[in-house]
């Protein structure tokens, strides 16, 4: 494929934007090469500047659950935005979506909508600082959960990727405050917490990971949290922001039956428009201003836009019962026939999948880990992602990513993707 007017405007976005991207990831750093600039997607593809069709399977990094230009969410957009994109005032709006989510979800009460995934995950972290009293967070290494000074102690996704997961700029005061765990250990949380008795606030996780590849919870392991949260008086935290309402219309929590204590979300709840929420139950939300001590603020939070395409996304899902069955066959179906093609031409590699989340690892071990996605080939990635894009087909330019599946792929797309990795497993 020729990408010539994508390196022309990737050049002229370095000129103006550091390192050309607003977001490290899409700079292709990971794999080489010039990152493909977007015209329009619709469905399962995306279209380029350079007029070439890409099967999708990033789907803006989750939010994509029913296809790109979804029309029930496109429609409320538009008339939305002809009503006014902005008002800093509350509107009906945010409160019929409000009431959705708490419908959709187990164990909360009332939920505080802000802009991204980050700020859902900041919030989430001072609110349970607040209402414990207590300072210090537990969060696992490879996790990543935004940008934010406290998460960026060994996260994971564009931070690995570019090799910094201990950001210049973070204090080492922010930084003491945060202890890192290993994902799956529970010995290891333990350990953690017995050092640190009556210290730890909360502990945040992304109850199935996405930030070093697709990583399942070991059985026990989320339950084994809990039990210990709840032992110590420290807050279980889920970041939900990839999971939620895409591996289940109540997410993890209702996928594994755990309950957390404050749940964050973001990509889906916004229907592709920029949106995080972070909710529990009504005593923790009601420590939040303006009725309680914690301050949380924010002009563009409920923006009408936003919320307008979220409640959209979120009752085409909740009027679906279906649509999560889809999504698994379709992934299984995925999952069953790379597995068949890398086996039949001696690749070494490990597959996980959650619902529709999953990730092709280049390492013969199970993945269950920071430690272990680590040890994958990069090289060998590096081949299979231009292979595949050579072919039409778009996944994460990271190793360290896991791919989401859209409903709109019809099984013929699957198939095309299963047969363009056999074509280049065979180059490997």
């Amino acid at each position: 494929m020729l990408y010539k007017r994508s390196s022309q405007l990737f050049a002229e976005a370095e000129k103006v934007i550091p390192g050309g991207v607003n977001s490290p990831v899409r700079a292709f750093k990971a794999v080489g090469g010039t990152p493909i600039f977007v015209k329009s997607a619709k469905g399962a593809y995306l279209y380029d500047e350079d007029g070439n069709r890409l099967i999708d399977y990033i789907n803006s990094w989750g939010p994509m659950v029913l296809g790109h230009a979804f029309e029930p969410v496109v429609e409320s957009v538009i008339s939305r935005a002809k009503l006014g994109t902005s008002f800093g005032m509350p509107t009906a709006l945010e409160t019929e979506i409000a009431a959705l989510v708490v419908a959709m979800v187990p164990n909360i009460d009332k939920i505080r909508f802000v802009n991204s995934g980050t700020e859902a995950c900041m919030s989430a972290i001072r609110l349970a600082r607040g209402f414990t009293k207590k300072d210090k967070i537990i969060k696992f290494a490879g996790c990543y959960h935004g940008h934010s000074d406290s998460f960026l102690i060994q996260a994971g996704s564009g931070a690995v990727t570019f090799g910094t997961p201990n950001s210049p700029g973070v204090t080492a005061g922010t930084a003491k405050d945060t202890l890192l765990a290993r994902y799956n250990d529970l010995e290891n949380v333990a350990q953690l917490i017995e050092a640190n008795k009556n210290e730890i606030a909360a502990i945040i996780i992304e109850p199935v990971a996405g930030n070093m590849g697709c990583i399942p919870p070991k059985d026990g392991f989320l339950e084994g949290l809990r039990q210990l949260c709840t032992a110590n008086d420290i807050l279980l935290i889920f970041d939900e922001v990839m999971t939620g309402f895409r591996l289940a219309k109540g997410g993890v929590q209702e996928l594994y039956n755990i309950k957390a204590d404050i749940v964050c979300f973001g990509k889906v709840i916004g229907g592709g428009l920029p949106v995080g929420a972070f909710a529990a139950s009504s005593a923790i939300m009601n420590y939040l201003a303006p009725i309680g001590p914690v301050y949380q603020a924010g002009t563009l939070s409920g923006n009408p836009l936003a919320m307008a395409a979220g409640l959209a996304m979120l009752q085409a899902l909740n009027n679906d019962a279906a649509v999560f069955q889809r999504l698994e066959d379709k992934t299984a179906y995925l999952e069953n026939g790379i597995r068949k093609v890398l086996t039949e031409n001696k690749v070494t590699f490990t597959i996980n999948r959650v619902g529709s989340m999953i990730s092709v690892h280049f390492d013969e071990s199970y993945v269950v880990d920071f430690q272990s996605a680590a040890r994958g080939d990069n090289e060998t990635f590096k081949k299979f992602f231009h292979g595949l894009l050579n072919e039409g087909i778009y996944i994460a330019p990271s190793a360290y990513e896991t791919w989401f599946i859209t409903d709109a792929l019809t099984y013929e797309d699957l198939d095309f993707t299963i047969q363009a990795i056999d074509k280049v497993s065979k180059t490997f």
